[in-house]
């Protein structure tokens, strides 16, 4: 059993974090290899080492004395240092990379809170440190050159049994750094997994895996134990986020299944991520998700159906206007385009003017202030009458339906409503298939 075990800048945010990391990986002699973010808040009111480095490199930009900014980033790792009594020379390091600030990149400031948290976490594990600047090659499109990497993850397994490895950078063909989007020590744990064909990749934070609805809108929703990499595409698109969304390709494509567990509660199933599995939900539905913020555009055409192209001459007046559609939603002569507000905050008018003299719809009509919800699982497709029910409990509850769509593989159901009915039909949705809030 080989498994690669990332912990996200929670789980890393001091030295009583840096503990329980210690515990979790001495308990699973499998767990040879660690990739850790940078330290994250202590406390809501605790800044992340990530956004102080980007601070640093906004003031070097713009020739602002930073010397608050480096105390912040100097204490945090001295701290962890101290604590644990560890005798990396973190101090020399910190004073050459503070003294030589201006001769680095933006990628290469903001990737220094992984590389300081791996170097300290190395020593404290007693592992081998790698710098991913040694190992994950980029392309010059940004995308990941998997056979130079595989070729380098595997040279450095053959050196190391076990090591800590930093996430969120790696390096182009010429060494210079490059950053993944935030939040890419995600990814990182995923591309290791996915090269050492790992039997699992392990991702810890600060919460036990994925919920059945938002705990803000729902009380005690239960836990989702297992859920497939697509079910987590569709939750994760409309706001159910516990990982990087990128992190799913690297693991998905070399079918490792992702367990995501919470460092504070180990004892915690957590949520495995995996596509193909025997697992039976009690549930006929696996989770609940939406957004608000959304603005559907409805066009009617006479006889659109017999009108060649029309809803592509539509689409392409959106494109011009670098407007992404979230669903479209047809009949025989009309259409629904569902767009994000901040999609169009500014061009709105201007945009369903174009539209109008470039496709001479009978009739658009504009209705704002709506909130998308997805209702997801797998099982759905399996058991007849769950969108009658899901139809019929919102009917129950006077909560009116602006618009429906459904995935022809039948695996989430998606409904708009007004924005002053988003928690409601959460609600209402949860209690229908799950059963009544604890």
């Amino acid at each position: 059993m080989l498994k690669i075990t990332k912990f996200g800048g929670s789980s890393v945010a001091n030295a009583e974090q840096f503990k329980k990391v210690k515990s979790i990986v001495e308990a699973d002699k499998s767990r040879q290899y660690v990739v850790v973010s940078a330290p994250g808040k202590r406390k809501s009111s605790d800044n992340k080492i990530t956004d102080l480095l980007f601070l640093l490199d906004a003031h070097r930009q713009y020739h602002v004395d930073a010397s608050n900014v480096t105390k912040l980033i100097r204490s945090r790792f001295v701290g962890i240092k101290q604590e644990l009594g560890l005798k990396q020379p973190i101090e020399k390091e910190l004073d050459d990379f503070f003294a030589n600030i201006n001769k680095m990149t933006q990628a290469e400031i903001v990737s220094r809170g992984e590389y300081f948290c791996a170097k300290l976490m190395a020593e404290y594990l007693g592992y081998a440190f790698v710098d991913a600047k040694d190992v994950i090659r980029f392309r010059l499109d940004k995308s990941i050159d998997w056979d130079a990497t595989m070729a380098k993850i595997h040279a450095k397994c053959q050196q190391y049994e076990r090591f800590v490895f930093p996430g969120f950078y790696g390096s182009s063909s010429n060494g210079s750094i490059m950053i993944m989007p935030r939040g890419g020590g995600d990814i990182t744990g995923a591309i290791l997994a996915r090269c050492m064909h790992a039997d699992i990749y392990e991702n810890w934070t600060d919460v036990s895996g994925f919920l059945m609805a938002d705990p803000r809108i729902v009380k005690n929703p239960k836990e989702i134990e297992r859920i497939t990499y697509s079910e987590l595409r569709e939750l994760s698109y409309m706001g159910a986020s516990v990982l990087h969304e990128e992190a799913i390709f690297p693991a998905k494509e070399a079918n490792i299944p992702i367990h995501i567990l919470n460092t504070n509660r180990p004892q915690d199933k957590g949520t495995i991520i995996q596509e193909d599995m025997q697992y039976k939900s009690p549930y006929p539905i696996t989770g609940i998700a939406g957004k608000t913020g959304f603005t559907s555009i409805y066009i009617y055409k006479k006889h659109m159906s017999s009108e060649i192209g029309y809803i592509r001459k539509v689409l392409s007046v959106l494109e011009e206007y670098n407007v992404s559609v979230e669903h479209i939603p047809s009949s025989i002569d009309s259409f629904s385009l569902v767009v994000a507000d901040s999609d169009i905050e500014d061009i709105l008018y201007e945009m369903v003017a174009e539209i109008k003299k470039r496709v001479k719809p009978d009739r658009v009509k504009v209705t704002q202030d709506l909130a998308l919800i997805s209702t997801v699982g797998r099982n759905m497709s399996s058991r007849p009458g769950i969108s009658g029910q899901l139809f019929g409990a919102l009917g129950q509850n006077k909560i009116n339906i602006v618009m429906i769509a459904q995935g022809s593989d039948e695996m989430n159901i998606t409904v708009g409503v007004r924005s002053e009915d988003f928690k409601k039909t959460i609600r209402v949705i949860y209690n229908t298939f799950v059963g009544k809030e604890e």
